[in-house]
């Protein structure tokens, strides 16, 4: 697939991803809270947050697994022109993954979790969801919380507090998740508890 035929990157390529980067700092310094990337022109089926993410964070020596949807629209060559990022097909090669459809739990208990010599080889995984604000609702503790959180997401993976219950134990090894919905994104560090609200 030709340059050419692609949708572009970022209008402004460095300004554009420091003010992503710093978008996504701060959702990551308060997990839970929702912070907006815009970005006009994602490839489908990445959602606008998500594409934003791979500009601000994809490189040459990223290694990046993409869900079945993902790999089946022109997503993997918008990434190999625009970042240069090399796509693995096994989830446990990946240092990022991108899931822009329905994707198991137990998929993503593949991905890289670190070692103990080297935490912070952890993957981390970019999830679509339909909705934050209403849907299952998750309780949220640790660093950057003031007590505990809620956060209410519709459409995420079955068995996901299930998985990240199991991903807290391995601390400080472990995943770490972003989960998009449009524009905005919501940072759930390895650090952070998560635990499905029952009623």
């Amino acid at each position: 697939m030709s340059g050419a035929s692609l949708s572009p990157g970022f209008p402004s390529p460095v300004g554009d991803a420091q003010a992503a980067f710093r978008a996504l700092l701060e959702a990551t310094a308060r997990p839970g809270s929702r912070a907006t990337l815009a970005f006009a022109a994602p490839p489908a089926p990445l959602a606008a947050a998500m594409a934003a993410l791979a500009l601000t964070l994809l490189d040459a020596d990223t290694p990046v697994w993409l869900d079945e949807e993902a790999r089946s629209g022109p997503a993997p060559g918008w990434l190999r022109f625009h970042c240069g990022c090399r796509i693995v097909s096994r989830p446990e090669d990946a240092a990022f993954a991108l899931a822009a459809g329905k994707i198991e739990a137990s998929v993503l208990a593949r991905l890289p979790a670190g070692t103990d010599e080297y935490p912070d080889r952890g993957a981390t995984a970019v999830l679509s969801v339909a909705a934050f604000g209403r849907g299952r609702r998750l309780r949220l503790a640790g660093p950057g919380i003031d007590g505990t959180a809620t956060l209410a997401v519709a459409g995420l993976p079955a068995g996901f507090a299930a998985m990240r219950a199991a991903n807290h134990r391995l601390f400080p090894r472990g995943v770490d998740h972003l989960l998009v919905a449009g524009g905005e994104v919501v940072a759930l560090p390895r650090s952070t508890a998560v635990a499905e609200e029952e009623g």
